[in-house]
């Protein structure tokens, strides 16, 4: 059941049983206010409104009681009313510090008493928790932004309501339900704004549906605890990693479908670990660019706050906020340094961390595609690694000679000027035996400064210098790839193959033989 109908049958299932005291707790008062507008029409239920800026109101017809908007002057012109009428309802909704004992929440204990008393109801909407005496004094509900449901409702009925007199209208179904799939998290009024300001151009196209993402995106640029990774489509292709590729392949059309009545969720996400430098954080760019989703980069470090429950609290916020701009992908660089404790064990936070994102990571029902990078697996807590957190875990080895080949080949035609030539890579293929992807990354920038040097292209012997100069972490410390090889086993090969051991790599004239 959409939130915004659940909402509707507590209300009216409270209001008619003259529940003293009501608090709702939403940021969105005027969608509050809607329902219970169409719930007083409905019903015939006498109910009066309270604002600041229009005093007390009769809420079916918007006529005034009372010209007195202070909310002092309402709480005195309320006892009055109760004692006068039964069956009444009064809605506040500019009412601050009701969290705690004070005068303010104090007179509003005697308002609900005396509510009882006469069969009157009291309602409060606010986006802060309710005293503890004053709540026990009633219920509560918890009104969320629509869900998507709800959201794909207001985006049919606000968008045909304009169908007939824009020159250009190519929104169907499928547009109106990745419209719906994009604009969840956001306020019923963020999403009409947002659709308002198509509308404004007087056409509504297929390629607009970008902009809708874009438009979501500014609401939570500024929230603090996760950052916006800005994208450009050039530059985050992959080379290599063929068995992960065909697998993202095959999740992407689940992320935007309905999966409820199969009991099932959006794909989680996927933890990448391996070997430094070969593509594991270029791939959540990757993802990002390949599914035309917003990257936010999840900083777990940055968490961690020097007072009691600080750190808890910013990372409650930051997943929030994840949530919040669902679909996207969320990228944790290095995850296994934010979850490892660095000096945070003795107080138990980071122990609370982890379980609090492994949590999230279970529960969490929002289309919030999870990528999550580590280079040392042994500082990983080991319930992260159970079957269930993330959809799959992929071994990221260095590349073998065809990948290496189509990475050669992605820099090549990214940096280089001189004409590409089958034999001159299958030279630096062979050059590049034992290479991470962000050597040869490096090799061909060296090269492509070169060229801009020298303005103009260079030979293939300079080409071949500068990859046999490079040193990679294959020869420099062959024990650390033996070491991260150790968890091959655990995890899927990214590559699509067997992880190769005892692979024996060559370079100027020098023999380094691992396993």
């Amino acid at each position: 059941m959409p939130n915004g109908l659940e909402t509707r049958a507590k209300l009216e299932r409270y209001l008619l049983a003259r529940i003293p005291f009501v608090s709702v707790r939403s940021s969105e008062r005027s969608r509050v206010q809607e329902i219970l507008g169409e719930l007083a029409r409905g019903r015939n239920l006498d109910i009066l409104l309270h604002t600041l800026s229009q005093g007390l109101r009769l809420l079916a017809t918007g006529a005034s009681v009372s010209d007195d908007k202070s909310l002092l002057g309402a709480l005195e012109l309320a006892s009055q009313q109760f004692q006068a009428r039964q069956n009444l309802t009064i809605v506040f909704t500019d009412v601050q510090h009701l969290s705690d004992d004070n005068e303010t929440s104090r007179r509003f204990v005697d308002l609900a008493t005396l509510a009882e008393e006469h069969g009157g109801s009291v309602i409060v909407i606010t986006a802060d928790p309710v005293w503890v005496p004053l709540q026990r004094l009633g219920m509560s509900i918890v009104l969320d932004v629509p869900d998507y449901e709800e959201m794909l409702a207001e985006c049919r009925s606000f968008m045909e309501q304009y169908r007939q007199v824009l020159p250009v209208m190519e929104w169907g179904e499928r547009e109106f339900e990745q419209a719906a799939t994009i604009l969840t998290g956001v306020t019923k009024t963020e999403a009409l704004n947002i659709l308002s300001t198509l509308v404004a151009k007087r056409s509504v196209t297929r390629q607009d549906l970008t902009e809708l993402r874009s438009a979501k995106d500014s609401i939570f640029g500024d929230l603090a605890g996760i950052e916006r990774v800005a994208l450009r489509d050039s530059d985050y292709r992959l080379g290599g990693l063929a068995g992960l590729r065909r697998w993202l392949d095959d999740k992407r059309p689940l992320l935007t479908m309905d999966l409820r009545d199969r009991g099932l969720r959006p794909p989680r996400g996927v933890l990448l670990v391996g070997v430094p430098g070969c593509g594991k954080s270029l791939s959540a760019k990757a993802i990002a660019t390949s599914w035309e989703l917003p990257l936010y980069r999840l900083d777990l470090s940055a968490v961690f706050g020097q007072y009691v429950g600080q750190s808890e609290r910013q990372l409650r916020d930051a997943l929030a906020t994840a949530d919040s701009v669902a679909p996207c992908v969320l990228w944790i660089d290095e995850i296994e340094k934010g979850l490892a404790g660095s000096g945070s064990e003795s107080t138990g936070v980071t122990a609370r961390l982890v379980g609090q994102f492994l949590y999230w990571l279970q529960e969490a029902t929002a289309r919030v595609f999870v990528v999550a990078t580590a280079n040392d697996v042994r500082s990983l807590p080991q319930e992260l690694l159970r079957r269930g957190r993330f959809d799959d875990m992929f071994f990221v080895d260095l590349p073998q000679a065809d990948e290496r080949r189509e990475i050669i080949q992605i820099y090549w035609d990214k940096h280089l000027w001189t004409t590409r030539h089958p034999d001159a890579i299958d030279d630096l293929v062979v050059l590049s035996e034992g290479f991470a992807g962000s050597d040869i990354q490096a090799a061909v920038a060296e090269i492509a400064c070169e060229e801009i040097r020298r303005n103009g292209p260079v030979d293939l012997g300079y080409m071949g210098s500068v990859f046999g100069n490079v040193v990679p972490l294959a020869r420099s410390a062959p024990e650390r790839i033996e070491e991260v090889r150790q968890f091959a086993d655990r995890a899927i090969p990214a590559s699509g193959k067997p992880v190769e051991t005892g692979m024996t790599f060559r370079g100027q004239g020098r023999r380094v033989v691992l396993g």
